[in-house]
């Protein structure tokens, strides 16, 4: 890396560790109140965009009916694979994709690197989570042996109030699991949420501590969701991991795996509550 990248990432990083909310915003975020402040820079989509895109290469191989196959590709994109091996691209964009082309591909709309105005024409579904005026999207799709829907949750504006209904939270429905993916979440979540979300299996998590949900907030939500395996995404540099897991190493079991994909199945979630980190850009 020269010097002049050294230095654009060094200050990136400053203007990370130096950003962070409130549990009070966040709660008057999940409630619809204008927080007091503009909390959000775009040096986060910045600092992804400015690498060339790339497209990860995943290996296929046949699953067994019970199994899904989880990789992770890079940012908050994961490609996840059904037993028919229906492809679901999640937080799909023009920077970080998978080799392969999806069936299915959710968006969310905080940052560039969450959506695409152009996405392959040859995806069968292109599933957007916000729609016009602020209203909620209402996702409920059924695929070969996929399920997608989705629960809408607020993001904070450019201009420094609240955007309703400006992220959501999908939950993918596969083999008997519950897999849950909580996009670019900015606020802990109501009852009703986690009503609508219900049992989860399954959770890939922000964990930058900044640009989404603040870490102790983060933790509030993994608590509230109780779900057995939990994946991380959506961090910045091994720091912002580390940051992280030294936080959550008080309350669950940590799992570093060497390669970025796992099977999972009902009967292969862990016993004890476990954070697992797939290696990734």
């Amino acid at each position: 890396m020269s010097g002049a990248s050294l230095k654009i990432v060094s200050a990136i990083t400053l203007v990370l560790l130096s950003l962070g909310g409130g549990q009070a915003f966040v709660q008057n975020l999940a409630q619809g109140a204008a927080p007091a402040k503009t909390e959000m820079t775009e040096s986060c989509p910045g600092m992804v965009a400015a690498r060339s895109p790339f497209a990860a290469a995943i290996r296929r191989v046949a699953l067994n009916a019970d199994q899904v196959r989880v990789s992770y590709i890079g940012h908050s994109t994961f490609l996840i694979e059904s037993p028919q091996l229906v492809r679901i691209a999640t937080d799909y964009n023009d920077y970080v994709k998978p080799s392969l082309l999806p069936d299915i591909v959710t968006m969310n709309h905080a940052h560039s690197t969450h959506y695409t105005d152009h996405p392959d024409p040859n995806i069968k579904y292109v599933l957007r989570g916000w729609a016009e005026n602020e209203k909620p999207a209402r996702i409920d799709l059924q695929y070969k042996d996929v399920q997608v829907r989705n629960v809408p949750t607020n993001i904070r504006s450019w201009a420094g109030g609240t955007e309703l209904h400006g992220n959501s939270i999908f939950i993918f429905e596969i083999a008997n699991l519950c897999i849950a993916h909580l996009g670019h979440l900015h606020h802990t979540l109501t009852q009703t949420q986690l009503n609508e979300i219900g049992r989860v299996d399954v959770v890939m998590v922000p964990v930058d501590g900044n640009f989404t949900l603040d870490l102790d907030g983060m933790v509030e939500v993994m608590h509230a969701l109780k779900a057995p395996l939990i994946i991380p995404m959506h961090y910045f540099s091994a720091y912002t991991l580390d940051r992280f897991l030294q936080r959550v190493r008080q309350d669950w079991d940590v799992e570093i795996a060497e390669v970025p994909s796992v099977l999972l199945a009902k009967t292969n979630l862990p016993a004890k509550p476990k954070v697992l980190v797939l290696p990734g850009h």
